[in-house]
């Protein structure tokens, strides 16, 4: 079958239903060649012929825009275009600029995914920033028009393996797109239409990677604008997640933004791989890790999420001792 580039056409729909029906029984009876990536993916070069590749871990960051389709609403449609350029460009430079290796724009959402060198930090460290720039562009949105109703991105996060090829037409690059084929964009957009602006929510694979680190997971110390003004105290917040079904629903909330004072420094040392801070104590440590893990059903999922996690490390080795590292 051609594709069809004219206005005018007359459709053979039996024909194009029989033809697409032949194509499902075919790839679903020859299954396709699959080749796992530790890190290294370049999406560039994925093909579009029938080969896939695996990804071991991925950390999918999804922001969506609370209200948008109230913007339009008593503006001018020069008004709510730029509220929708300020704010979309301004969280996908974000993303961009902590090392995104693909980011999709959805209208007034999309994604990030991160990969290869401490996927985990750069995506957290993103996310923040993304939520302390929400915040100042809700403002700025609410001077501009103080009777818009309140706007800003709702952000989650989660993280997997994941399978991506690239889908589309043959030889027409114009309608082709990279497809990722897994949970964690699909549980990262759970996360993010169930909760608001004010919080950014994660599933229990991101926080088995980030509850240890000192500067992730404790806040400064500074209160109400004053510096060092009391004790580091936790940041997180447990959470049932919800429409997600497995052991990733056990997930934890975040309500806090860069601190002003100390916001720079944090993220810089997060991103730098540093994760003990000197003014955290054995006791406080002790305490979050009672949090991950601190009845049954919380002990079960963290053992069932690691598990999984070596048991898909265990197979990529042998893949890659089998076939070689670029097969």
């Amino acid at each position: 079958m051609e594709f069809l580039d004219e206005v005018n056409v007359t459709i053979q729909l039996n024909e194009l239903l029989s033809e697409l029906s032949d194509r499902t029984d075919e790839l679903l009876s020859n299954e396709p060649r699959v080749v796992r990536k530790n890190d290294e993916l370049d999406v560039d070069d994925l093909p579009i012929a029938a080969v896939w590749h695996q990804l071991r871990d991925m950390v999918a960051v999804v922001f969506d825009m609370r209200h948008s389709t109230n913007l339009e609403k008593g503006r001018t449609p020069e008004g709510t275009a730029s509220i929708y350029d300020a704010g979309v460009t301004g969280v996908v430079m974000t993303l961009h600029r902590f090392g995104s290796d693909f980011i999709d724009i959805q209208g007034d959402g999309g994604f990030g995914l991160f990969w290869g060198r401490r996927p985990y930090e750069r995506a957290v460290c993103a996310a923040i920033t993304v939520r302390s720039f929400s915040r100042n562009f809700h403002k700025s949105v609410g001077d501009r028009w103080p009777g818009l109703e309140s706007t800003g991105f709702k952000v989650g996060l989660a993280s997997g393996p994941v399978l991506v090829k690239r889908i589309g037409i043959p030889r027409q690059t114009e309608f082709q797109e990279p497809v990722w084929a897994g949970r964690p964009v699909n549980y990262a957009a759970k996360a993010a239409q169930q909760t608001e602006p004010e919080r950014m929510l994660v599933t229990g694979s991101v926080w088995d990677e980030l509850y240890q680190n000192d500067y992730l997971t404790f806040s400064c110390g500074c209160e109400n604008g004053i510096p060092n003004a009391g004790t580091p105290g936790s940041l997180w917040t447990a959470v049932n997640l919800q429409n997600i079904p497995d052991e990733q629903r056990f997930g934890q909330s975040l309500e806090t933004y860069w601190c002003e004072r100390h916001g720079e420094l944090f993220c810089n040392a997060v991103l730098d791989g540093q994760t003990r801070r000197s003014d955290i104590q054995d006791n406080q440590r002790s305490e979050r890790l009672r949090q991950r893990i601190g009845t049954e059903e919380l002990n079960e999922a963290a053992n069932i999420r690691k598990s999984s996690r070596d048991a898909l490390q265990a197979e990529f080795a042998d893949w890659i001792r089998r076939n070689g590292e670029h097969a």
